[in-house]
């Protein structure tokens, strides 16, 4: 791969792209308390505003990966950054909670149109040497978002209104927008034909399968939680089955035979779960249980930002030197002591038992992140490097809509199953609302009885967060392979990938290092004559693909305003973080806190 003398301008476009989205959802939750009494807007007007972006944006990332391979990774990231932006403004002038529902749904539009496309630009302009850097470099942006957004709109809200939490994405959408129409190049995959059966059913699978999860722990199993669930499983089974039978699928699920997509995709999908219930139980106990200030507590988690940002330098360069597994099991077991550091906290304990498992948390996400992200984009073949990083963050956004959902579940009842016989139904729902209890009745002995059982709730859950990260640990152990593999030939089929996973394991061994070395060199001489096939046909593929291919607008799906709710930070975590990535949504509760994810 020729390197791009821009490249790493390039990265801080993507970065500035991935960016505005974290920080948009994270600021977004500090401004509801005015916003709601400016519009007047009730307990369901709150809800769709949070909720009408990420089902919008959950449901469009798989359509909007495939889209940008076809179509062009930059134009589709640059008209995502368009509506994004328009939708942002709109949002500003939003003088009902009509408007600004709407608003907050094209912004969903514009940030599915986003995200798949930062990463596949990003694997294509950087090589397997640079690449550890980058992503690493993009992973961090989505912590910093994390913590930095609500910081970011508690200062905007204090020194403006609420609609300035909307109208500061204009103009950093405005600046990527510029920057990626001059320094970007274009790239796309092989033209084929469209799948507009399997972009309806991952549509439907994806907006029904998010409203349901979250749905399940406010409304348990009721009529319109198993339409909902049922929905669900009947169009994702039906995408499934369609896609390993049409003859140009819009999504490759080969991948998944390819040992570090899966590894590092599932691995990733864990972790996001056991992350559900981080934000969701500590923001409670730091407000609840230690008395903190929404802004307060947002700066709280600098230290995992901190962490993240220290030691993600240093899980690329061990990339390098240990490879993928070695790294990815490393960090992922620092992410397993913060989380047991977080289950011995008590509430005598202060902020900085917190303050070790957070910088714990965010040093193995720094050290884990670039190794199984690079792993898992490393396995895609580079027509598909949109639809795979679209398949990525989907599944990531899945699991942490489902990590919110049952570990709120976990954390409510063991709240429940912790608070003393005697007290009052009411207090025994939530902290919030047993402390609004306390209040009304000057009872001091049930303040000190809820912060007790919460702590003890708040254990149980990072326990369970434990598990599924310690699972995830298991499952980068054995499923990963040692070093990532080679991603030259592009074009590599299933079979391809079968092979390299046998070349891999014999490598693994001793005694099958000589063969392993023959089966390389064997290999490389029908690389190059397939290279060179490779090149005349592609060369032809280019010609018929600028005839045939049309210049008009990328056409977005009619079913855009489709709704439904999901969680997560909530922020990524970022990702995450995570997701980054995928993306996470920091929530500052209220009395009964509803779990909300980001993108």
């Amino acid at each position: 791969m020729n390197r791009s003398p821009r490249r790493w301008w390039i990265l801080l476009v993507l970065c500035l792209s991935t960016l505005v989205l974290v920080v948009d959802n994270m600021a977004l939750n500090v401004a509801i308390p005015p916003l709601t009494e400016d519009l007047g807007a009730g307990a369901q007007d709150i809800q769709w505003i949070l909720d009408s972006y990420i089902l919008v944006f959950a449901g469009l990332l798989l359509t909007a990966g495939s889209l940008s391979d076809r179509f062009g990774r930059r134009r589709v990231m640059i008209i995502g950054l368009a509506l994004f932006g328009i939708a942002s403004l709109a949002g500003t002038l939003a003088e009902s909670p009509g408007m600004l529902i709407a608003a907050r749904a094209v912004m969903g539009v514009g940030g599915a149109l986003i995200l798949p496309s930062t990463l596949s630009i990003l694997i294509t302009v950087f090589d397997e040497d640079e690449r550890p850097k980058a992503m690493a470099a993009w992973g961090v942006v989505s912590m910093v978002g994390l913590v930095g957004g609500p910081i970011l709109g508690g200062v905007l809200i204090a020194h403006f209104w609420w609609g300035a939490v909307f109208l500061i994405n204009v103009p950093i959408a405005a600046v990527s927008i510029v920057a990626a129409a001059t320094l970007m190049p274009e790239s796309r995959g092989p033209w084929r034909r469209p799948d507009p059966l399997g972009m309806v059913l991952s549509a439907t699978g994806m907006v029904a399968l998010v409203w349901t999860i979250i749905e399940f722990p406010k409304n348990g199993m009721d009529a319109h939680t198993l339409v909902g669930g049922a929905l669900a499983v009947a169009a994702l089974v039906g995408f499934v089955v369609w896609e390993t039978k049409v003859e140009s699928p819009m999504v490759p699920l080969g991948l998944f035979r390819d040992r570090d997509f899966a590894g590092g995709s599932l691995s990733l999908t864990l972790v996001e779960i056991g992350n559900g219930g981080l934000l969701l139980a500590l923001t409670q106990y730091l407000q609840f249980v230690l008395g903190y200030s929404p802004m307060k507590t947002g700066l709280s988690f600098i230290p995992i930002a901190v962490a993240a940002l220290l030691f993600n330098g240093l899980g690329a360069s061990m990339v390098g030197k240990l490879g993928n597994r070695i790294t990815a099991v490393t960090g992922l077991l620092v992410v397993a002591a913060g989380f047991g550091t977080l289950s011995t906290v008590s509430p005598g304990d202060g902020y900085w038992t917190v303050a070790v498992g957070l910088f714990l948390m965010g040093a193995g996400s720094g050290l884990a992140m670039p190794a199984t992200i690079g792993a898992l984009m490393g396995a895609v073949p580079e027509e598909h490097a949109g639809v795979g990083s679209a398949l990525n963050d989907t599944i990531q956004q899945a699991g942490a809509a489902l990590g919110v959902a049952l570990l709120g579940t976990v954390l409510t009842s063991a709240y429940g199953a912790a608070m003393p016989d005697g007290t009052p139904e009411q207090a025994r729902k939530s902290i919030g609302d047993a402390l609004a209890v306390a209040a009304r009745t000057g009872d001091a002995s049930l303040i000190h009885e809820a912060r007790d059982a919460f702590t003890t709730a708040m254990a149980t859950t990072f326990l369970a967060s434990l598990a599924g990260v310690v699972s995830a640990t298991v499952l980068a152990l054995f499923v990963m392979r040692s070093r990532t593999a080679p991603a030259a030939d592009t074009t590599a089929t299933t079979d391809t990938i079968a092979a390299n996973d046998t070349v891999a394991a014999n490598d693994d061994t001793t005694a099958g290092a000589a063969a392993a070395t023959d089966a390389r060199s064997a290999d490389d001489t029908v690389a190059t004559d397939h290279t060179d096939v490779a090149e005349m046909t592609n060369a032809v593929s280019e010609a018929a693909s600028t005839i045939a291919r049309p210049t008009g607008v990328i056409p977005v799906a009619d079913d855009a305003a489709a709704t439904a709710k999901a969680t997560a930070i909530a922020g990524n975590v970022t990702a995450g973080a995570t997701d980054a990535a995928g993306i996470a949504t920091f929530e500052i509760p209220t009395e009964n806190p509803s779990p909300i994810r980001k993108s």
